[in-house]
């Protein structure tokens, strides 16, 4: 990707992919960290380096050597509550995987990164098999977060919609490819 390399994350990218992470929460998020809700960021590598069925990207601007950019996906299903119980009916846990912490620095959008990330992602959790699902949320305060998710996923549940509400996140679920057979992937 011309000045930019998108790789699977290993433990010397934790620190950049955790400063990408925190910095997104506070700064596009407005939350600030919340333990129940962003303990992945505090220990990537329990998160997403271990499990076998996870896994983070980062994406380097190779002139600066910077992480500016982090996907994940997580062997993980959307709980309710918080989530409407509709959802996690929906995503039940051990067959669904969730796209995480897809979050590209400011001055580094409109590159494709996202993107990429995304293809790169869902190609994992088709090739790791077991995933039947690719469940996402977004909140849709963040500048650009809901359209992009609108072109590549079809959305389930925006909770704007819901009496009350809910937590006013939109549930996304994106096309699992086909599982590509090992002896094909060989080839």
């Amino acid at each position: 990707m011309g000045e930019y390399e998108i790789r699977v994350a290993g433990d010397g990218d934790v620190d950049g992919a955790r400063a990408v992470m925190l910095d997104t929460v506070y700064r596009d998020l407005r939350s600030g960290y919340v333990p129940r809700w962003h303990a992945d960021i505090i220990d990537p590598a329990a998160a997403y380096l271990r499990p076998a069925r996870c896994t983070l990207l980062v994406a380097e601007h190779l002139p600066s050597g910077e992480i500016v950019a982090t996907g994940g996906v997580r062997d993980r299903a959307p709980a309710t509550p918080p989530n409407p119980p509709s959802v996690a009916h929906r995503f039940p846990a051990g067959t669904t995987a969730q796209l995480s912490r897809v979050y590209v620095r400011p001055e580094h959008r409109r590159h494709g990164l996202a993107r990429a990330l995304v293809h790169e992602l869902t190609g994992f959790a088709a090739s790791v098999g077991g995933y039947t699902s690719l469940y996402l949320h977004t909140d849709p305060a963040v500048p650009g977060a809901e359209p992009f998710w609108r072109s590549l996923a079809q959305e389930v549940c925006d909770e704007r919609d819901l009496p009350g509400g809910g937590q006013g996140i939109v549930h996304f679920e994106l096309p699992l490819p086909a599982r590509v057979p090992a002896v094909a992937a060989a080839l």
